[in-house]
């Protein structure tokens, strides 16, 4: 692979593999992998475990008054291969990828005083290149001058699948309607929010992974990662 060290911007849909390319990409790269989507989820389960969040409602201002109590740190764990997210110098990797996380993650994404201070994070996180970074707003605000940005998504029964498969393989006790209502509702607040909405850049290279495996992925980045860095 090349030694021209760029940044990588992957946005889409949630549970549409992301992560598992993003770190996939690093791995091949020597990159480091910002998992921005598992920040927003940090800040979700502060406020669920300090009463900003109840009942499923979401208040704003007792998030925005909490926001410079909670640092946000990433440390690589070497028994799995990837980095683990940490609160406050606690670890959370586990802890926020609950369905009463997900549940609730859009709406916390959705303030803007949120956004500004996670954005601001992942720019200073990047800023010399040799990052995947995966997302929503990635190659439309965080990064918009990244040079290789991929759009990912997949068929919404297909997506819910896979997360279920995962939410049931760590015994959490969910049905499968519940999950595919919970990427549908993510889906439309995700791409109707007022701030950072999830689009595709213009200039970014779709790839719907509904019937892909991780190897044609690959081999499909390849592909693009090659016209990139040759140019």
């Amino acid at each position: 692979m090349d030694n021209k060290r760029i940044i990588i911007a992957i946005d889409g849909h949630s549970s549409c593999g992301k992560s598992t390319f993003a770190k996939a990409i690093a791995a091949r790269l020597g990159y480091i992998f910002i998992d921005t989507g598992a920040m927003y989820r940090a800040v979700t389960l502060y406020a669920l475990e300090h009463g900003a969040i109840a009942m499923g409602i979401v208040d704003e201002e007792r998030i925005e008054a909490m926001l410079g109590d909670i640092e946000i740190s990433f440390r690589f764990n070497s028994e799995r291969g990837a980095s683990d997210i940490y609160v406050n110098g606690d670890l959370v990797e586990g802890k926020i990828r609950t369905i009463e996380v997900s549940n609730c993650v859009s709406a916390v994404s959705s303030i803007g005083a949120v956004r500004r201070k996670l954005v601001a994070m992942q720019q200073q996180m990047g800023r010399n290149g040799g990052v995947v970074m995966d997302g929503r707003d990635i190659g439309t605000v965080v990064f918009p001058t990244a040079e290789l940005k991929i759009y990912m998504t997949a068929d919404p029964m297909v997506r819910a699948e896979r997360r279920y498969k995962e939410l049931t393989a760590k015994g959490d006790s969910v049905t499968l309607e519940e999950v595919y209502e919970n990427v549908v509702s993510r889906d439309k607040a995700d791409m109707s929010r007022a701030i950072s909405p999830l689009r595709k850049a213009d200039d970014a290279i779709v790839l719907d992974n509904s019937a892909m495996s991780v190897e044609e992925q690959m081999a499909w980045f390849d592909e693009q990662y090659r016209r990139v860095t040759d140019s």
